[in-house]
């Protein structure tokens, strides 16, 4: 459906969400390394890692920024410079009135670190090569003339960059490529730019959130989120990827893929199933998958949860696309991640997988890892029972057997009734001793997930219990009464997206459809409140940690959608 004539184009603060465009490994942001903001935006490359390259300072520095998804503006009573993407890897940028200076971020050449800049005496650019990135940044007039530049081939510690002049108007444009490049030329008009990137956006938002409307009102901000943390395939990233952010989260963690995928299925469903697949292309010899992926690495220090089959289910009812070839590999990833948590993680004579340490189940320091960190948990129980019976699904559905599935997902989900609930709530064991260990995290609560395959007794104590982690903002990790608690304590008391999103849906499916409806509420003015941060304190609602996560937007957009379509059903 085309955009409704009540919405403007989103603006947006620049220190939370990074300007950027569906594609580029590019973004304009303050944010230069892990929670540090510089006074100047940046040109950020996340190319092997995220990376500092060129600062805009403008000649006045106190010119206002404006942000919207096609158009940076410094903004002031003397002039403006406007900022556009041309492309994934160009930049054009103009001014009037106000004059910019453009740096190399790092002051400091060595052999091994910074960035030299030089003139080119093919075309008279100025070329900025980054150390960091392994890639030059070739800055081209094409409108106007520069007022100066500073530190052409200088070595050691200098100040390079060049001067664009106040008071006349101006254009460049910068490009990042590797070793070399034809001469830059171009026919597009910089507002021609400026409304094919706003109908991009506007496709694309327009796609994954037809439903939007005045009750569900960050609908558009959260695809812009989506849509500018998108890269184009590149290093270990074989697929279009959604990172997790373009601030310093700037990877794709496998489990976090999942909440992307479920949100782009319906409008985008080939960029839904990339991210879906994206960490099975790494997946080990074990059927390990890997913790994280980015552009140059693939860590397999630790895993991630296997929500992969719940995920699947969900997705398989939103793409109608996947023909048998594809299920069939599908099926074949799925079940060798499951082999692995059968096979690689279950002491012998246990019937329960465990993990190794907390970061394998996604929620690094709660305090169910408190006590042994090796240990059994009925949230990974639950999890692989839903992806087991996935898997018995699809191998009906591909005629292969499916006993084997079905025993081992009953005989778990018996084992964890057995072994883990103690009447109230679930505990978890050490993997070593058999201890028990209690905690009073959410976490011990995610068996919801399994909705009404639960028994209706401990699905109800499950309901309960969760209600008491309910605040104003949603659902705290810990309870905000807990000893343990802690306001910016990571999984120790925040409020996450992925965990509000798993919790809402075993409970609708569990029956207990109100208090589903107010979490999913609590979450939506949560985030229409404080943005799409990583995490936010349970009390205030203030956004924590990394502000542009796109777990946390697209949990909004699978929240918001389905509270839409529950509305129009009526």
């Amino acid at each position: 459906m085309p955009s409704n004539n009540w919405e403007l184009p989103p603006m947006f603060s620049i220190q939370d969400i990074p300007f950027s465009y569906r594609g580029s490994w590019l973004n304009i942001s303050p944010v230069v390394a892990e929670k540090t903001y510089a006074d100047d935006l940046h040109l950020v490359s996340h190319q092997t890692g995220l990376h500092p390259v060129l600062r805009f300072t403008p000649s006045h520095l106190d010119a206002t920024v404006v942000a919207t998804p096609a158009l940076l503006t410094w903004q002031h009573e003397t002039g403006r410079v406007e900022l556009a993407y041309e492309g994934p890897d160009t930049i054009r940028v103009r001014g009037d009135g106000l004059g910019m200076r453009i740096a190399a971020a790092a002051a400091t050449l060595t052999p091994f670190s910074g960035t030299y800049l030089y003139r080119d005496p093919v075309d008279g650019s100025h070329v900025f090569t980054s150390y960091e990135t392994g890639r030059r940044y070739r800055l081209t007039v094409l409108h106007g003339e520069l007022a100066g530049s500073d530190g052409v081939q200088a070595l050691g510690a200098a100040d390079r960059g060049v001067t664009l002049p106040a008071g006349q108007p101006w254009e460049i444009a910068i490009e990042e490529y590797e070793a070399a490049r034809r001469p830059y030329a171009s026919t597009a008009l910089f507002d021609d730019l400026v409304r094919a990137a706003a109908a991009a956006f506007t496709a694309f938002v327009d796609a994954v959130a037809p439903w939007r409307g005045p009750q569900t009102p960050a609908a558009e901000l959260a695809a812009y989120v989506l849509w500018s943390a998108t890269v184009a395939p590149a290093g270990f990233l074989t697929r279009p990827a959604v990172l997790m952010s373009k601030h310093w989260m700037d990877k794709v963690w496998s489990w976090d893929h999942c909440f992307n995928a479920l949100a782009l299925a319906a409008g985008q469903p080939e960029l839904a199933w990339d991210q879906f697949q994206l960490p099975f292309d790494h997946q080990d010899p074990t059927g390990a998958l890997p913790d994280s992926v980015t552009h140059s690495e693939v860590l397999y220090n630790y895993v991630k949860p296997p929500i992969h089959g719940w995920a699947l289910g969900r997705l398989r009812r939103q793409l109608s696309t996947l023909d048998r070839a594809e299920l069939t590999r599908t099926y074949d990833r799925l079940a060798r991640w499951t082999d692995f948590w059968l096979a690689a993680r279950r002491a012998p004579g246990h019937d329960l997988p465990h993990y190794q340490h907390g970061n394998d189940s996604g929620w690094d320091n709660a305090t169910t890892f408190d006590g042994d960190r090796v240990v059994e948990t009925a949230d990974l129980a639950a999890f692989l029972v839903l992806q087991l019976r996935c898997l018995a699904d699809l191998a009906g559905e591909l005629g292969m057997p499916t006993t084997s599935w079905a025993v081992t997902a009953d005989r778990i989900q018996a084992a964890m009734l057995d072994q883990l609930w103690n009447g109230e709530r679930f505990t978890a064991r050490s993997a070593e001793t058999g201890q028990p260990q209690a905690s009073t995290s959410l976490l011990d609560l995610m068996p919801i997930i399994l909705g009404a395959d639960l028994p209706a007794d401990v699905s109800a104590a499950l309901a309960r219990r969760i209600e008491t982690h309910l605040t104003a903002h949603g659902l705290a990790t810990e309870p905000v009464d807990s000893p343990h608690y802690t306001a910016d304590g990571y999984w120790r008391g925040p409020i996450w997206a992925p965990s509000t999103v798993l919790i809402e849906d075993g409970l609708r499916r569990a029956g207990h459809t109100d208090l589903a409806d107010e979490i999913s509420h609590r979450f939506r003015a949560l985030c229409e409140k404080s943005g799409f941060a990583e995490n936010f304190d349970a009390e205030t609602g203030t956004g924590l940690r990394d502000r542009a996560y796109t777990w946390t937007a697209s949990s909004y957009l699978i929240l918001a959608a389905a509270y839409e379509l529950r509305g129009s059903s009526t």
